[in-house]
C-alpha cells in the first residue's frame, strides 16, 4: 500500500524508479535506509553479544533490518511492524521514528495508524523499562517515568508531525483540484457567454432586418403605387399627376428620414464600454424612438392617398383620446408595425380591394386586425416584389411580446391578419 500521497501528482510528472514518483524521493529513501542500516549494524554488535551469536550475524541482521526503511513509501505498515519486532533487540530507533512518520502521512486508515502507534508505544515502554530496571533498582517510579518519557518521545512526535504533514498535503491537493475545477468552470462560462453573445448578435441582426424591412417596404411600396398612378394620369390629368408626384416625393423623404435615424443609431458610439453580451442590444436604441399607435391614423391616411379604399375602426376604452398613452413603447411599436406590414401586403397582393383596419382596446390587451376583400381585378397591378418575410416578421414581433398572431385567407377570398398583444 502506498504511503504519503506523493503518488497523487499524475503520471505526467513521474520520473522516479519503481514505486517512487520522483528521483529525489528515491534518493532520500535510499539515504535514510543507508543511515538506518549503519545504525542497526552498530546496534547489532551489542545484540550479538547479548544473544550469544557471532558478531557478523548480528551486524548482517542489523543491516537487513535498517535497510527496510527504503520500503517506507511502498509498505509503511510493514516498516512499522519490523521496527516493533526488533525493539527488544534495542535497534532500529531511526527505523521506528521515520516509519511512524510515514505511516501517519499515508492514506492508511486512521484506525490502523492508531493501533500500530499504540503497539510501538507499548513496545518501546517495555523495552526501556526492562533495560533501565537493572540500573535503577531502588526507584521503580523513576524507571516507569523515564521509560514512559522515552516511549512518548520516540512515538508521539513523529506521529503528530506526520498527521499534520499529511493533512496539509491533502489540503493543498484539494485546493489544487478546486482551482482546476474553477478554471474549467470559468472556461465553460466564457464559452457560454460567447454563445449567448453570438445569439444576441443574431437576434439583433434579425431585429434590424425587420426594422429595415418595415421602413423600406412600406414607404417604397407606396412610392411604387403612386408612381404607377402618376404614369397612368400624367397625360390625362396633369393636376392629379402633380399631386401624385408630390406624394411620391413626400414618401421618399419620409423613407430617407427613417433610414437616416436608424443608421444614425447604428453608427452612434457608446460613451462607455458595453459588455459583449449587451452591446448588440444597444445598436438600435430604445423602443421610444419608434412609431406609436397615435400615428396609426396618419399611416392609414397614406394608404388612402395612394388610392386604397381603407377604413379604420377603433374600439374600446379611450378610443377617442390617445388610447395608447398608457401602453409600453414596445407594444405600441409592434402594433404599428403589424398594421403597417399588413397594409403593405394589401398594396402588393390585393390592389383595388377594400381594406378594414380594426383596433380594439381591451382589459390588459390590445387587438388589431387588417382584412382585405377579394381583388376586383380592375386596378392595375403595380408589380411590387415580395420577399416572403412580411408575415414571418410580424409573427416574430408578436410572439416576442407574448402575444398571439393568426393570418390566413377568408371565406370571401380575401386575406386577414390578426394579432393580440398584452399591454402589461
Amino acid at each position: 500500500m502506498t504511503g504519503t500521497g506523493e503518488e497523487q501528482d499524475g503520471a505526467a510528472e513521474r520520473d522516479g524508479p519503481l514505486w517512487w514518483e520522483r528521483r529525489r524521493g528515491a534518493a532520500l529513501d535510499v539515504g535514510l535506509g543507508g543511515v538506518s542500516a549503519v545504525e542497526c549494524a552498530f546496534e547489532g554488535v551489542s545484540f550479538a553479544h547479548e544473544a550469544g551469536v557471532p558478531v557478523a550475524v548480528g551486524v548482517l541482521f542489523g543491516i537487513v533490518v535498517g535497510a527496510a526503511l527504503v520500503l517506507r513509501r511502498r509498505w509503511p505498515i510493514a516498516v512499522v511492524l519490523i521496527s516493533i519486532a526488533v525493539s527488544p533487540a534495542a535497534m532500529g530507533f531511526l527505523l521506528g521514528v521515520v516509519g511512524l512518520y510515514t505511516l501517519a502521512t499515508s492514506e492508511v486508515p486512521r484506525r490502523i495508524t492508531a493501533i500500530l502507534t499504540a503497539m510501538s508505544l507499548a513496545a518501546t515502554f517495555v523495552v526501556m523499562y526492562m533495560r533501565t530496571q537493572g540500573d535503577v533498582e531502588a526507584d521503580r517510579t523513576l524507571v516507569i517515568v523515564l521509560s514512559g518519557f522515552v516511549a512518548v518521545a520516540l512515538t508521539v512526535p513523529p506521529v503528530l508531525l506526520g498527521l499534520y504533514i499529511g493533512a496539509r498535503r491533502r489540503l493543498m491537493e484539494s485546493l489544487q483540484e478546486r482551482a482546476d475545477s474553477l478554471e474549467r468552470e470559468l472556461s465553460l462560462l466564457a464559452d457560454r457567454a460567447e454563445e449567448r453573445a453570438e445569439w444576441a448578435r443574431t437576434e439583433e441582426r434579425t431585429r434590424i432586418a425587420r426594422e429595415m424591412h418595415d421602413v423600406v417596404a412600406h414607404r417604397v411600396s407606396l412610392m411604387v403605387v403612386h408612381a404607377a398612378a402618376l404614369q397612368a394620369v400624367a397625360a390625362k390629368d396633369p393636376v392629379k399627376a402633380m399631386k401624385n408626384a408630390a406624394l411620391v416625393g413626400d414618401m421618399g423623404r419620409q423613407a430617407l428620414t427613417e433610414l437616416r435615424e436608424m443608421l444614425g443609431v447604428l453608427r452612434a458610439e457608446s460613451p462607455r464600454p458595453v459588455p459583449a453580451m449587451v452591446a448588440p442590444l444597444a445598436l438600435v436604441g430604445s423602443f421610444e424612438d419608434g412609431p406609436s399607435l397615435e400615428e396609426l391614423e396618419a399611416l392609414v391616411g397614406q394608404s388612402r392617398a395612394a388610392g386604397m379604399a381603407v377604413e379604420l375602426d377603433v374600439r374600446g376604452a379611450g378610443a377617442g383620446a390617445g388610447p395608447a398613452a398608457g401602453y409600453p413603447a414596445e407594444v405600441q411599436q409592434t402594433a404599428y408595425r403589424v398594421v403597417q406590414e399588413a397594409l403593405t401586403n394589401c398594396h402588393k397582393h390585393a390592389p383595388g380591394a377594400k381594406v378594414v383596419v380594426r383596433l380594439a382596446h381591451r382589459d390588459g390587451e390590445v387587438a388589431m386586425q387588417v382584412e382585405n376583400g377579394p381583388c376586383d381585378g380592375k386596378a392595375d397591378e403595380p408589380g411590387l416584389p415580395s420577399g416572403g418575410n412580411g408575415l414571418v416578421g410580424m409573427r416574430e414581433r408578436v410572439l416576442g411580446l407574448g402575444g398571439v398572431f393568426v393570418s390566413g385567407h377568408t371565406d370571401e377570398g380575401g386575406f386577414r391578419v390578426s394579432a393580440v398583444l398584452p399591454v402589461r
